[in-house]
């Protein structure tokens, strides 16, 4: 059954939210990837690597902060936040994969899912201030 344009277009927020947080907290390599033509279970991937565990913990933790607590969203689960090599956030439609760099290019879900459209991450105005 074909997802509905604004359940489809409430993923595609989310999943820029998520991107955008990685961004912001200097993850590397952040991508999105539209997955809709190529499983039903989920809309979209956000890939994100991390230097550090100190670093994939904060973009795991902020991430959740922003698609729960200012998107109203609700998590369903999360996969190796202990390791921390790969923690797995699931959003249902989104589903966020924060990696270490070893792992992800172990892993290379770009390339197992080669056919999956890459979504272009918003331009961010993240200046800080002083």
């Amino acid at each position: 059954m074909p997802e509905s344009s604004s359940s489809s277009s409430r993923s595609l927020e989310l999943a820029q939210a998520a991107a955008q947080v990685a961004v912001e907290l200097q993850g590397e390599d952040v991508v999105i990837l539209d997955m809709r033509d190529q499983t039903t279970w989920f809309d979209y991937f956000v890939l994100a690597t991390g230097t550090s565990r100190r670093q994939l913990h904060a973009m795991s933790e902020e991430i959740d902060h922003k698609l729960e607590d200012e998107m109203g969203d609700q998590r369903m689960g999360i996969e190796g936040y202990r390791e921390s090599r790969w923690i797995v956030l699931d959003y249902g439609t989104v589903v966020i994969h924060l990696f270490d760099e070893e792992t992800r290019r172990y892993y290379s879900l770009e390339t197992l899912w080669g056919d999956a459209r890459q979504v272009p991450v918003r331009a961010l105005s993240s200046k800080r201030t002083s």
